[in-house]
């Protein structure tokens, strides 16, 4: 962490009641742009002054918000979507200086986020109770669907725009109010987010944003105003969340890491799951929760591992603003160091290293933090490489016999985020969906991270909590169910007996 505050470079602002404020700490983060380490911004790590007024604010709009009509709320974010829509090039830009990915996988991180903004857009057939008619003699029962308090979101780095709109649109759509911390790495894109949100309509209060590390996050976790929270990024933090968090009632859904394997079967389309392969494991340098990180290739398919490796060595690394670059530099040099040394110990251990994308040349940008495509054959379960979350461009090749051990080999994986299968046989895929133990499954889909009318669904060791962020659970976590069981009376009817029982008559 910088604590010096005697730089040039622009501040990153909290938002706290309607207004982009400049915190008072003493402690600070540069923001480094990844391919070139140019320092764009200082982030402030916030104190607890401030995330107090934040949570204040955010527990004074609600006392407002929670009344407004849905399709005020709803129209808020029609505007909200529109305004991202005339913004996308602007918000493409500042995410690639920040983050490092392509502007064109930039423009896919905001369309993804956008898509979910478009389904908060449709709450008024979302927020929808229950009534059942007559339920006894002039009886009635009915549910609503109320929002629950101020709410939170704790975001990655990986995707600074998609993943905060998983979170805030849902939340304040459904009559929250919401206070988000997005990544300190690359929080830029985020705050641009939100100033659009603002212009949409936004009141004052209803979405607040503080920044920092782990006192802010414990912050969150333990502040009683504070009803729900939502989490993606690393295991560990993730475990820690929901755990603290838990232990003072808060609702929390804990999205996290992942070790994705894609079964190859030897009759898929060898050119379709080849490009598939690299691009869900190259892309974004391999900084996706969804990424396919290991590939099962299954009876002949295993003789494919030189036509990975060419498709691999195929494609073009530098930074993310360069036209038909493929893969960008990773977002931190210490993120770089550690992708490195996990290369190395996949050697050490004795994996082959069938492309080594170690020190790539990236003319114009030798200081950038890239790491090549890189994969490695003969991979087996205990070495390094496979048991952890590379997280970088890095691809792991484990040869089997038969679809029984692909299968085994996946659900004996404590991770379930997402898997896939290529195949052109129905009966295949079917039986892999299944008998398959992984939350989100792809047939000939390599990343299946599903549209908004679903919801995000990993499993196991890959998530905390019952319900996904977005899609039809995000309404069941940010909404109390509240029944109702109602008699009226005419006035011509007669007084009945008193009734002791638990009957209704």
């Amino acid at each position: 962490m910088n604590y010096s505050t005697a730089t040039v470079v622009p501040t990153v602002k909290l938002l706290i009641d309607g207004r982009m404020v400049e915190s008072r700490t003493t402690q600070w983060r540069n923001v480094v742009n990844p391919a070139t380490q140019a320092v764009l911004a200082r982030v402030p790590f916030a104190t607890p002054e401030e995330v107090e007024a934040a949570v204040s604010s955010a527990n004074k709009a609600f006392q407002t918000w929670r009344k407004t009509p849905i399709g005020a709320r709803a129209r808020i974010f029609l505007k909200y979507q529109q305004l991202i829509r005339d913004n996308m090039s602007e918000l493409a830009a500042i995410l690639t200086a920040e983050q490092g990915k392509t502007l064109p996988d930039a423009e896919g991180d905001v369309f993804r986020g956008l898509e979910v903004v478009e389904h908060a857009s449709s709450i008024g057939n979302l927020q929808l109770g229950d009534l059942a008619n007559n339920v006894a003699n002039g009886v009635d029962t009915y549910t609503l669907l109320q929002p629950i308090g101020v709410c939170a979101g704790i975001t990655p780095f990986n995707f600074p725009a998609m993943i905060p709109l998983w979170m805030f649109p849902m939340a304040i759509v459904t009559g929250n109010t919401f206070l988000l911390k997005p990544s300190e790495q690359d929080p830029m894109v985020t705050m641009r987010l939100c100033e659009l949100a603002l212009e949409a309509g936004i009141p004052p209060g209803v979405l607040n944003v503080v920044h920092g590390g782990e006192d802010v996050v414990n912050a969150i976790c333990d502040h009683k105003n504070i009803k729900a929270i939502s989490f993606v990024g690393s295991t560990k933090v993730g475990t820690h969340v929901y755990h603290r968090a838990g232990a003072t009632g808060k609702r929390v859904q804990c999205m996290m890491g992942a070790k994705n394997h894609a079964v190859v079967m030897p009759d898929a389309n060898r050119e379709q799951t080849v490009n598939a392969l690299a691009g869900a494991s190259f892309g974004a340098a391999g900084q996706r929760c969804m990424a396919i990180s290991v590939a099962v290739l299954v009876g002949d398919a295993q003789h494919w591992v030189s036509d990975i490796v060419a498709k691999g060595r195929s494609l073009k690394i530098g930074a993310g603003t360069e036209v038909g670059v493929d893969v960008g530099p990773l977002v931190s040099c210490a993120a770089h160091d550690r992708v490195i040394a996990l290369i190395e110990k996949g050697v050490s251990d004795g994996a082959m290293l069938a492309l080594d994308g170690r020190a790539p040349p990236v003319p114009g940008f030798e200081s950038g933090n890239f790491v090549g495509p890189t994969i490695f054959s003969d991979v087996k379960p205990g070495m390094s490489i496979y048991e952890q979350e590379i997280f970088g461009p890095v691809l792991c090749l484990v040869g089997v016999r038969t679809l029984d051990e692909a299968i085994d080999l996946i659900n004996r994986n404590p991770n379930g985020n997402g898997t896939a299968i290529f195949t052109q046989s129905g009966a295949t895929a079917r039986r892999f969906q299944e008998d398959i133990d992984v939350g989100q499954v792809g047939i000939n889909v390599p990343i299946p991270v599903p549209v908004p009318m679903f919801s995000f669904t990993g499993s196991r060791g890959s998530k905390l909590g019952d319900l996904g962020p977005y899609g039809r659970q995000a309404i069941m976590f940010y909404t109390q169910t509240k029944t109702i069981t109602a008699r009226w009376f005419d006035d011509s009817e007669l007084a009945q007996r008193v009734n002791t029982t638990i009957n209704l008559k």
